[in-house]
C-alpha cells in the first residue's frame, strides 16, 4: 500500500473521530495528515512526511487556539438580549440610596435596581444592563 493512501486513511479516521466527539482540533490534526499525504505524492521520504504532518497540525491547532483566545467571550445569559428580554429597556431612576440601591417601577412592578460599580450614581433614564438574581444592574443613559 503507497504511503500516500496510509496518511489519507489516517485523515479520514481522525475526521471520523471528529464527528463523533465534536472537537475542532482533531480536524487541524487532520490537515496535519493530509500535508503528510501531499507530501508523500511529491515523494518527499518517511521522516520529512511525518515532520510535515506534526509541523502542519501542530501549527494549526496553535493557530486555532490563538484565533480563539482573541475572539471575545459571549456575554452571560444574564445580560444576553436573546435569553433576557429586559435587557436593553429603559427605565426612571428618581434618587439612589446611600446604599447604591434604589426602587424603580419596572413592568408594573417594584424592582430594586444598582448601579455598576465605578459609575457614580445619577438621577435621570437608565438602560438594564443585566439582572443580577433579582436585581436590575442599570446603566445610565
Amino acid at each position: 500500500m503507497e504511503e500516500s493512501t496510509i496518511w489519507w486513511l489516517a485523515a479520514g479516521a481522525v475526521v471520523i473521530a471528529e464527528l463523533l466527539t465534536g472537537t475542532f482540533y482533531l480536524l487541524m490534526l487532520a490537515i496535519g495528515l493530509s500535508a503528510a499525504a501531499i507530501a508523500a505524492h511529491l515523494g518527499l521520504s518517511l521522516p520529512l512526511q511525518i515532520v510535515a504532518a506534526a509541523v502542519i497540525g501542530g501549527g494549526a491547532v496553535v493557530a486555532w487556539q490563538y484565533a480563539k483566545r482573541k475572539r471575545p467571550g459571549d456575554p452571560s445569559a444574564r445580560a444576553d438580549r436573546n435569553v433576557n428580554l429586559d435587557v436593553g429597556e429603559t427605565l426612571m431612576v428618581d434618587a439612589w440610596n446611600a446604599d447604591g440601591t434604589t426602587l424603580v417601577r419596572y413592568r408594573g412592578a417594584t424592582w430594586t435596581a444598582v448601579h455598576r460599580p465605578g459609575i457614580t450614581p445619577s438621577t435621570g433614564m437608565h438602560r438594564v444592563a443585566e439582572l443580577v438574581g433579582n436585581r436590575l444592574l442599570v446603566d445610565p443613559l
